[in-house]
C-alpha cells in the first residue's frame, strides 16, 4: 500500500497480527494484518486512558441489540432488491444528501422505522480500515476505498440480534458469526469499546440496507479521530446482511 492508513502513534496502546482466511491455493500463506489497538472512538464519545483499553480489549458482552434510538429500523433488513456497487464512492454518489435528510426530521425514537429514502438494499466491495464494538452491541466497521485511491470512508454496523422471534434474526446472526470467525473468535481479537486500525485493510464484499444515522446529524460525528474528516455522510449500511472476507 503506497500510502498506508494508520493511527496517531499517541493513540496505539497496543498491537497484534490477525490470520486472514485459509487459501484455497495449497501452499500460499494467508494475508497477515497488523491490527492497531488505540484509545480513538466515535466523535459523540469519551476517548477512554490509555490505561482503559488493553489487550484484550474492554468490551460488552453478548449478541443481542441493546439500543434504544431507531431501534426497528437498526434491526431489520430493508425489503427489495440489491443494488451493486463495485466501489465505494458511486455508493455514496447514489445516496440523498445529509441536507435533505435532515430536513425530513425523521424521529429517533425507539419505533422509528425506515423512511423511503432508506428503502433500499446494496452491496458495495470495500476495505475495512478500523472497528470498534458499542455498547449497544453493533459493531462500527469503517470501510473505504481501494488504498490506491483517494481516501473516502464510510460506516457500516454489524449490528447486535433483534430478539428471537424476529424475522431477521437469522440473517443477522449469520453476519455477525461471520465476522466473529474471521477474527478467529477469539475474544481478544475482536474490536472492542475503541477502535482497531487494520494494515492492510481487509478486503470485503459487504451488503445490507442503507440507513441515515440522524441521531447524530449535530454534535460529534461516527468514526474514529483519524479518519473522521474522511467520512462524507453520516448515512450507513445498516444492519449488515452480507458479508465476505476476502472476496475473489
Amino acid at each position: 500500500m503506497a500510502n498506508p492508513v494508520r493511527p496517531s502513534q499517541s493513540t496505539v496502546v497496543g498491537t497484534f497480527t490477525l490470520a486472514g482466511k485459509t487459501p484455497a491455493v495449497p501452499g500460499v500463506a494467508p494475508i497477515q494484518y497488523m491490527v492497531r489497538r488505540t484509545t480513538q472512538v466515535d466523535g459523540y464519545e469519551i476517548s477512554p486512558p490509555a490505561a482503559a483499553v488493553v489487550l484484550p480489549a474492554v468490551r460488552p458482552t453478548g449478541d443481542n441489540f441493546s439500543g434504544t434510538a431507531r431501534r426497528v429500523a437498526k434491526i431489520s433488513i430493508a425489503i427489495g432488491d440489491v443494488e451493486e456497487f463495485d466501489e465505494l464512492q458511486g455508493l455514496i454518489a447514489s445516496l440523498p444528501s445529509d441536507d435533505e435528510m435532515i430536513a425530513l426530521e425523521i424521529p429517533d425514537t425507539e419505533n422509528s422505522n425506515r423512511v423511503e429514502r432508506e428503502r433500499r438494499n446494496v452491496s458495495v466491495r470495500a476495505f475495512i480500515y478500523a472497528a470498534s464494538r458499542e455498547n449497544d452491541n453493533d459493531f462500527h466497521v469503517i470501510i473505504g476505498r481501494d488504498p490506491e485511491q483517494p481516501r473516502t470512508f464510510m460506516n457500516v454496523e454489524v449490528s447486535g440480534l433483534p430478539p428471537a422471534n424476529h424475522h431477521d434474526r437469522p440473517t443477522l446472526n449469520t453476519v455477525r458469526d461471520t465476522f466473529k470467525t474471521f477474527f478467529q473468535n477469539q475474544p481478544e481479537k475482536l474490536p472492542g469499546t475503541s477502535y482497531d486500525f487494520y494494515e492492510p485493510p481487509i478486503p470485503v464484499l459487504i451488503g445490507g440496507s442503507i440507513f441515515f444515522d440522524v441521531t447524530h446529524a449535530t454534535g460529534g460525528k461516527p468514526g474514529p479521530q483519524d479518519l473522521r474528516d474522511d467520512i462524507p455522510t453520516i448515512w450507513e449500511i445498516h444492519p449488515v446482511s452480507s458479508l465476505e472476507f476476502e472476496p475473489h
